[in-house]
């Protein structure tokens, strides 16, 4: 079995503003110099071992059909 991993993340020019609902808390809870949040999520898939190294570019479709939206956001996928 491989483990692989999607990381999906707001584009940059994109506003987060549930980063910064974080950030303020942070600030309010006494964390001192945080500039800034941004929120993504990480999906883990495990796939079969046999097929860990054709699963770069499936993953990649998953992830632009499915995982993120292409418009906003953007993803990196890695296979362990």
């Amino acid at each position: 079995m491989a483990n692989a991993r999607v990381i999906v993340r707001l584009k940059p020019e994109v506003l987060d503003p549930q980063g910064d609902a974080v950030r303020r808390a942070l600030e309010r809870l006494g964390f001192e110099g945080v500039k800034g949040v941004r929120i993504g999520k990480i999906i883990e898939i495990e796939i079969d071992a046999q097929h860990a190294k054709e699963a770069a570019p499936k993953l990649a479709k998953m992830a632009d059909e499915l995982l993120a939206n292409p418009v906003t956001e953007d993803f990196e996928v890695s296979i362990d």
